[in-house]
């Protein structure tokens, strides 16, 4: 109905001037966004402790409050779960968003206040379709229904009157009836946490649905893709939503993925935007199709520190305000949130493109990389190798992870890569060569490690059969919602899990 795309456009519209004082005066912005939480968050029993109402600047607040991680923050978690109000926020907490990023088995449940759920993540969805409006002044998408690709939730049985799941079911469950209208499956069937039903009945209750934008993970996406087209036989995704004109993705890099969505949603229209939503906040929006970097929104509720990763580990570390930032350098992210998150170093690193305005790239997490040989390998890299091997060699990338092989007696050391084809290379060993030379180009610590192999010997790939990942993550209990595959890690446990799982023999690199 022409009538609601009128509407819808007309209501996002009224926030741009909001979005361009962020774009024109981010300090300010942002200082105002300090000064606003922490006068909100005094009468709690964080507040009181580190005495809030005393504090006037940001310099204040550093050297008052320490730098925190969520094991500083599990007791007060804890009791809020357990039905306890006012200890990091002042309004009633009752949802928890659970997080873990990766298949580790503690799982972290972040709380999800009124004022996060409405300032921050809500709004940040409304901004995302802001943004594809405003370089989109034509669009048709709101005629038609979003698909969100969403987790699920469950009461929490340990006591007092408190829910979790993952964030995207918490962002369902609470958005108003209207809300509801514009997207699809069913509520039902969209916070189901079998993911293997979940997915066959999100197919048959969208095929006859008009859906012209998608939002979720591209592992998970793909997936429903493909099981659309095994119930209608169709092999492009635009002869079943002829509509279809934005795919809103994050949580992991779009790049190795790209080619598959082409092959997927062929000869459309198809648009892609990427989001850093996590479930502590929703931080940036890649405001401009044509540039794969991402704004930093400023006035969600969120007041952002910038850790060098010279300082990451050190038991004070320095952080940087927005003003002190530099491009290219990378720095840990620090935040302070409207659901009682204070100084909470979230565990992913970022680098600026630009200070005017602040755009980023994600360049990994704190605790993912490969470092056992100095070689100091991050996301970022692993991401654009393996883009390009694949594209040089005719593969589709499904998933992988990648760990160190340590030094013995008999062998140098490594990296190893366990890697899911949708479609394998032409000739692995032109797939290995690429993306070991491509490493090397994008990272001069491991150029200088694999020089002549005297450091480290070239890549060991090893090819895994489809559907090993999803395997995997069935039976550690990770299936669905925010739960990824660790890219890389600087140790050898997942790697040596799915290898067990898989029946695979440890291979010498010799």
């Amino acid at each position: 109905m022409p009538i609601v795309n009128s509407l819808v456009s007309w209501y996002l519209k009224r926030r741009i001037p909001a979005f361009e004082e962020i774009l024109n005066n981010p300090q300010e912005v942002q200082h105002g966004q300090l000064m606003k939480l922490l006068r909100t968050a005094q009468i709690t029993e964080f507040g009181r402790q580190y005495d809030f109402k005393s504090i006037h600047n940001a310099e204040t607040y550093k050297q008052r409050v320490p730098v925190t991680t969520y094991d500083d923050f599990k007791h007060y978690i804890e009791r809020m779960m357990q039905g306890e109000q006012n200890i990091l926020w002042p309004s009633e907490v009752r949802w928890f968003a659970k997080s873990s990023g990766t298949t580790s088995a503690r799982s972290k449940f972040i709380p999800v206040t009124y004022e996060s759920l409405e300032e921050c993540h809500y709004q940040g969805g409304k901004d995302v379709m802001l943004t594809y409006l405003m370089q989109k002044p034509d669009t048709m998408l709101f005629n038609g229904k979003g698909l969100v690709m969403g987790g699920s939730h469950q009461i929490n049985h340990t006591g007092g009157e408190s829910f979790f799941g993952d964030l995207s079911a918490v962002m369902m469950q609470n958005m108003p009836l209207w809300a509801h209208y514009l997207r699809t499956p069913e509520l039902s069937i969209a916070i189901m946490d079998n993911w293997d039903e979940k997915i066959e009945k999100m197919a048959r209750a969208t095929l006859t649905e008009d859906v012209t934008n998608i939002s979720g993970v591209p592992t998970w996406t793909i997936v429903l893709i493909e099981k659309l087209f095994e119930i209608t036989g169709k092999n492009n995704l635009s002869d079943i939503w002829p509509n279809l004109e934005l795919y809103v993705h994050g949580g992991v890099s779009f790049t190795p993925y790209k080619k598959r969505f082409n092959e997927l949603i062929k000869g459309s229209n198809i648009n892609y935007l990427e989001t850093y939503n996590a479930s502590e906040g929703f931080l940036g929006i890649q405001d401009r199709m044509d540039r794969d970097e991402l704004l930093l929104m400023l006035d969600y509720g969120i007041y952002f520190e910038f850790m060098p990763m010279s300082e990451y580990g050190n038991e004070f570390p320095e952080t940087l305000s927005l003003d002190q930032v530099k491009v290219n350098e990378n720095y840990a992210l620090v935040i302070s949130t409207n659901a009682g998150l204070w100084r909470y170093l979230i565990g992913d690193t970022i680098k600026f493109t630009s200070t005017r305005p602040f755009r980023f790239k994600i360049t990994g997490r704190t605790k993912h990389f490969i470092n056992a040989f100095g070689e100091e390998l991050v996301i970022e890299n692993a991401d654009f190798a393996i883009n390009h091997a694949c594209v040089q060699t005719n593969a589709l990338l499904a998933d992988y992870t990648a760990a160190p092989i340590y030094f013995t007696s008999q062998t140098k050391g490594g990296h190893e890569w366990l890697i899911e084809f949708e479609r394998e290379p032409s000739c692995m060993d032109t797939f290995v060569h690429e993306l070991d030379q491509t490493l090397k180009q994008q990272n001069s610590d491991y150029e200088a490690k694999r020089f002549k192999d005297m450091a480290m010997l070239k890549p060991l790939v090893k090819a895994m059969p489809r559907g090993t990942f999803h395997k995997w993550l069935k039976l550690a209990g990770k299936l669905g919602g925010q739960h990824k595959v660790p890219r890389l890690s600087n140790h050898r446990k997942f790697v040596e899990d799915i290898l067990q799982m898989q029946g695979f023999v440890q291979q010498s690199m010799a």
